[in-house]
């Protein structure tokens, strides 16, 4: 069956509308050089469904899958356990097609959702208030920016040398179109964070100071400290939180003087996917919360006393007149909200704080194991699941051989800062409740053969 639902009647009659007389005449304003003049190279013209599944699956058999070798990836994604009723209730009709909440008679159910997701989100970062979630943690975090330049009216953003680097990526990136001055650093391979580094680059023109918690070495800055000193020249504190379990183990960053606290959400809910689709959180104090991008829903009752949800925030410019808009985000990550919010709700508060506390237990176990292997040497004396290692050789071409030998060791700093030799020997591991003692043991096995 072939999925051409136009006749070429049909196609003649809607280019006599439009008054064109071909569909080349379509494509007049794209260079001629850049269209196709034939069949894409190496593709077939077509093939039948079970062909094109077979291919797709011999090339997916390629890959290795997170749970098949032992696993110690993340700086930012990582592979937690999640429940199988996630899965199942996100693919629920309701929610699986629902889209945009724009009339809230007919979308109460996924109105009551994401003020729920709300909810848990502030009670989690220790804010006030929290919006109806946003694309990823990076595009949160520029969002948190340019919304401290609306509320201070300075433009200079200091971004701590532990930022992941690839939020700092995103933020340069946008910075090109909204004149905003960012003053960035790489991290020292130290044990100690650099908050006094951070802290000596805050000035008079600062308008917010982002720092990632734990960062991206694992270490745990001092937020009090850096809020402290933000606070005293009238700058904002973004908190940067890119595994939210951590926040079962350590206190909420909105708690130590945090005015803005985004991140990444994906470990609760949210599989690795190969990157995407995330979900963002963003949160704020009560005092920020008009300038906050993104949709909030609210609580109310109706004209009969019943309780209702609506949307009490829209900021974005298909919501209010552009130029008053806050954010130009089309949409919110609303399913994979809804996959976090309810992996949440299955593990309380209670449950969240035992999952931080194996995390922990089971990093401690893996770094003491590590520090072991001849030759290697535990950077960070203080961590939650994720702890960075300074090899006696470069890290890149360790992690390739040890992938080869079907062990996932972690992540080089030579690959997030290429051609920078002090961090090039450095290797961030990540573990979680999935790491079993014979993953360490393999891991520890593997490293010190290579490294002979």
């Amino acid at each position: 069956m072939r999925y051409l639902p136009l006749t070429p009647t049909d196609r003649a009659d809607m280019l006599s509308v439009i008054g064109a007389d071909s569909i080349d005449a379509l494509f007049v304003d794209v260079p001629e050089s850049a269209r196709l003049d034939g069949p894409v190279p190496g593709l077939p013209n077509h093939a039948s469904e079970l062909a094109v599944e077979r291919h797709l699956s011999a090339l997916a058999a390629k890959n290795v899958a997170a749970g098949s070798v032992p696993f110690f990836l993340g700086c930012g994604a990582y592979r937690h356990h999640v429940p199988a009723s996630v899965d199942h209730l996100i693919q629920r009709g309701e929610y699986l097609t629902a889209y945009t909440p724009y009339q809230p008679e007919i979308a109460q159910g996924t109105l009551q959702m994401l003020f729920e997701f709300q909810s848990q989100v502030a009670r989690l970062l220790g804010c006030d208030v929290a919006n109806a979630s946003m694309y990823d943690g990076s595009t949160a975090a520029w969002e948190a920016v340019t919304m401290a330049r609306r509320v201070t009216r300075k433009a200079r953003a200091v971004f701590s040398g532990g930022v992941h680097p690839h939020y700092v990526s995103v933020a340069k990136t946008m910075a090109k179109f909204t004149g905003d001055v960012l003053t960035t650093s790489l991290p020292e391979l130290g044990a100690v964070s650099d908050d006094d580094a951070v802290i000596a680059a805050i000035d008079a023109d600062t308008s917010c100071v982002v720092v990632q918690y734990p960062d991206i070495l694992g270490r745990i800055p001092d937020l009090r400290r850096i809020a402290d000193a933000a606070h005293a020249v009238k700058a904002l504190l973004i908190a940067v939180v890119t595994e939210p379990v951590a926040l079962g183990a350590i206190e909420a960053p909105g708690n130590l003087g945090a005015d803005i606290v985004v991140g990444e959400g994906q470990s609760l809910g949210v599989g690795l996917q190969f990157g995407g689709p995330y979900v963002g959180l963003f949160a704020c104090s009560e005092k920020l919360v008009r300038q906050m991008p993104g949709r909030l829903c609210g609580e109310t009752v109706d004209a009969e006393g019943k309780r209702g949800f609506v949307l009490t925030l829209s900021t974005r410019e298909q919501h209010i007149r552009r130029e008053k808009a806050t954010s130009n985000i089309c949409t919110n990550s609303g399913l994979c909200a809804l996959a976090f919010s309810i992996h949440l709700t299955l593990l309380g508060e209670k449950g969240l704080r035992q999952l931080a506390e194996v995390n922990h237990a089971r990093a401690c176990a893996t770094a003491d194991r590590l520090a072991q292997v001849p030759g290697v040497e535990l950077v960070n004396d203080s961590f939650f699941n994720e702890f960075t290692l300074k090899l006696p050789t470069e890290a890149r071409p360790v992690v390739r051989e040890l992938a080869d030998r079907g062990v996932l060791a972690g992540v080089s700093l030579g690959r997030l800062y290429p051609g920078d030799d002090r961090l090039a020997n450095g290797l961030v591991v990540a573990v979680t409740e999935t790491v079993t003692d014979e993953d360490i043991e393999a891991l520890a096995t593997a490293l010190t053969e290579v490294l002979a």
